[in-house]
């Protein structure tokens, strides 16, 4: 079926699905293989691949530090002559997955024995960190907000969780109608209650559960979401884009959000931020205009429909 979605204008903070593809990596974004030009970007990267059963995919030692992110099916990850097995999920829906944090300077490889779809987040890193396997039972499992401003947050790439140089790594999950990254914020400076961090977005979509989806010859399902960038200061920044799987957005500098997901759709989310400030945390800033919506959270109970676990 033909995607109903609209030309998009050029931007340097857009890509769609496959529109940043190298080699085997579906979307190579970031990192220093890829041939993505986006100017100023230098933080972090991200890869994401699908893998037939019985594939491998390599990844050189290089200055950076990974952290191997299952989003459907189970891997096997091979760093410094070790195995690690990664359970993985059926799905970015069905709860959270074990990961695996590689370090720096430290090739690896990543196979599927079923098949699957693997993202391999990263930032340009220089400080030492041991490989870590962090199973999903130790994943910290965060719901968050209220009402229609409800979302489930699965911190494995956090400073509370892992040990790392650079990056902050994390996913979100949004239950259809609602709204996510709200009220809109900014992390794009170094200042009291602040760090500068960029930041990528990567969407998962899917048709909620017990819609009655449309057959094919009716049109059938288009899930799909929006994101919201605007600037925050001199510098430019426009986005408003429609999002559906494997869609990216980047964060430069500017506020962000709302991440929305209209009725019918969950939205997904895999975020990677990392900057050059001297203190690895997530300090942020809310846009004055909207951070009063927080205060109406108060008494609001969280989205019955949440956790997501499949």
């Amino acid at each position: 079926m033909t995607s109903t979605r609209p030309d998009a204008p050029t931007s340097p903070w857009f890509h769609r699905a496959g529109s940043a593809a190298q080699g085997d990596w579906m979307l190579d974004l970031g990192t220093p293989d890829s041939t993505t030009e986006v100017p100023g970007w230098k933080h972090t990267g991200l890869r994401v691949a699908d893998l037939g059963a019985g594939q491998t995919i390599a990844l050189d030692a290089q200055e950076e530090e990974r952290i191997v992110v299952p989003l459907s099916g189970a891997f096997t990850v091979e760093v410094d002559g070790h195995r690690y097995e990664l359970a993985g999920r059926t799905s970015v829906f069905h709860g959270p997955t074990d990961v695996l944090y590689t370090g720096i300077r430290r090739a690896a490889t990543v196979s599927s024995a079923g098949g699957g779809r693997v993202a391999v987040a990263s930032a340009p890193a220089t400080a030492e960190h041991p490989v870590r396997h962090l199973p999903a039972a130790d994943i910290p499992l965060e719901l968050r907000g209220a009402g229609v401003c409800s979302r489930q947050v699965h911190n494995f790439g956090t400073p509370a969780t892992l040990e790392a140089d650079r990056f902050i790594v994390c996913e979100v999950l949004t239950p259809a109608g609602n709204w996510s990254s709200y009220p809109p914020h900014k992390h794009d400076e170094e200042a009291e209650g602040e760090t500068a961090l960029e930041e990528i977005y990567y969407f998962e979509m899917q048709t909620a559960q017990d819609m009655p989806v449309p057959s094919p010859a009716e049109g059938g399902p288009d899930a799909m979401g929006y994101q919201r960038v605007y600037a925050s200061d001199e510098r430019e920044i426009d986005v408003t884009a429609e999002v559906r799987s494997g869609d990216v957005v980047l964060v430069p500098y500017g506020w962000h959000g709302p991440a929305m997901t209209p009725p019918g759709h969950d939205m997904y989310y895999l975020n990677v931020m990392a900057g050059p400030g001297p203190v690895r945390q997530w300090l942020i800033s809310d846009d004055p205009h909207h951070g009063w919506i927080r205060k109406t959270w108060e008494g609001q109970d969280l989205d019955s429909r949440l956790p997501f676990s499949g």
